[in-house]
């Protein structure tokens, strides 16, 4: 099974920023989708970002306007920008990656079920 590669994270003051890395080392177009995802104590993992088949991304709308999901397919990497940290933005991130399947000749996203390891942002007020 592929294993995902996050970096990143950290502990940064209320107002800064900080960047999140995901490589998916078998990834394209056609395999998985991808997203960013964070579970803090005593919550459920919620979606954070995330890209669907056709290339469309989307936010909780808790990170919208503050928090950049891109995609390179060259490296197969997938980068969560955030600026504008606040507290309640402290959780373990997650990479999560759903392989992609067909329907009738479209495409969907079958769940996200591959996990990366997590990685911690702090963020202190």
């Amino acid at each position: 099974q592929v294993q995902l590669l996050e970096s990143g994270g950290g502990s940064v003051q209320a107002g800064g920023s900080l960047k999140l890395s995901c490589v998916v080392p078998d990834y394209t177009i056609s395999t998985y989708c991808v997203g960013w995802f964070r579970q803090a104590p005593g919550e459920e993992r919620a979606e954070v970002a995330k890209i669907n088949t056709y290339g469309k991304i989307s936010y909780g709308d808790s990170v919208e306007g503050r928090f950049t999901f891109s995609r390179d397919i060259a490296t197969k990497t997938f980068d969560l920008q955030m600026d504008s940290l606040k507290p309640e933005d402290s959780a373990m991130y997650y990479c999560g990656a759903a392989p992609i399947s067909q329907y009738r000749g479209v495409s969907y996203c079958a769940g996200f079920q591959i996990w990366g390891q997590g990685t911690q942002v702090s963020v202190s007020s």
